[in-house]
């Protein structure tokens, strides 16, 4: 049976589910996204992928600074939907608005719960070392993603995944996932599975500051680190660069080096085409994937053509007092 459905969501993530939807049997009637944000060097408005997927298929997209307002509430209702579907929306729906469907208000977290809650739970699995991650099909409720699981569905963290890598395996789960959800939901058959408190982390938003490297940690922490935060916002390190200016490194790919040294954290201990050697606070990191200030994101190999110079051994990366 063909639903009538009000999508909330903002970035890509939400415009992949919004296109499972639109391909399905149910009605997407309205779309709620952020307000247009100014992007680029001129600043200008950008609209969100949802707001732009949602236009390209003639959908009237509202876009309220929040839904505490009353009006936003009664424009809300007048729609009539039979259910709100809300992927990454990024705005709080109060219980007024999460009781106005007939079906309630549905949410696609890209994580198993009650593992990782909150913003930022694709990267925080990969930071964890997790050995798998997930999504999950949830019926909201007034706390942060605290509501019961209406479906599951895992998949493996591999060793060589990135942040950006498991965002677009899980976009690609959770269409299907929701539509079985939706199914249940209107058939009478959902079971929702109540989460255990005593389970939940909390992903907190990540900050540019938290992806510079401190190199007092140990490499594998580091490696982690640095898939994860790959494409966004991508760790970082200072470096000297031919005129003796600290300038910022940004690392994207790098593997943990098991072995001892005896030099102080941050020291390079050599560079070759398989990649730049840094002492951490245990073991090492070989970074393999690096972008200089201005450039393009190239491999070792081919940066050590042109600034070899920069990354020789006893160089020291991060913290670097001119």
């Amino acid at each position: 049976m063909s639903l009538n459905i009000i999508f909330a969501g903002t970035p890509d993530f939400a415009a992949v589910h919004l296109q499972s939807l639109l391909d399905s049997e149910h009605k997407v009637i309205a779309v709620y996204s952020q307000p247009d944000r100014p992007a680029g060097r001129g600043k200008r408005l950008l609209a969100s992928p949802v707001k732009q997927l949602a236009l390209e298929h003639d959908i009237p997209v509202y876009q309220p600074r929040s839904l505490r307002d009353e009006d936003a509430q009664r424009e809300l209702a007048a729609l009539n939907a039979d259910v709100m579907v809300v992927v990454a929306y990024g705005l709080i729906l109060p219980q007024v608005v999460l009781d106005t469907p007939r079906l309630g208000c549905v949410n696609v977290h890209a994580s198993l719960l009650p593992r990782w809650r909150g913003a930022a739970p694709i990267q925080r699995a990969v930071e964890a070392g997790d050995a798998e991650s997930g999504v999950a099909i949830m019926q909201m409720e007034a706390g942060l993603d605290t509501g019961p699981v209406l479906v599951e569905v895992r998949t493996p963290i591999t060793a060589n995944e990135t942040g950006g890598s498991l965002h677009d395996k899980l976009a690609g789960l959770g269409g299907p996932a929701l539509l079985e959800a939706l199914e249940a939901l209107e058939n009478g058959t959902a079971q929702p599975q109540v989460q255990d408190d005593t389970l939940a982390n909390y992903a907190g938003k990540i900050s540019k500051e938290e992806a510079r490297i401190d190199w007092q940690r140990p490499a594998a922490e580091l490696a982690r680190l640095i898939r994860a935060f790959n494409p966004f916002p991508v760790c970082w390190t200072e470096y000297l660069d031919g005129k003796g200016k600290s300038q910022r490194l940004r690392i994207y790919a790098a593997k943990h080096e098991q072995g001892c040294h005896t030099e102080q954290p941050g020291t390079i201990l050599g560079a070759d085409d398989e990649g730049i050697l840094v002492a951490c606070g245990r073991e090492a990191l070989r970074l393999s994937q690096l972008q200089l200030p201005g450039k393009k994101a190239l491999p070792v190999a081919e940066i050590l053509k042109g600034y070899r110079e920069l990354f020789v051994a006893g160089t020291q990366l991060g913290q670097i007092h001119e």
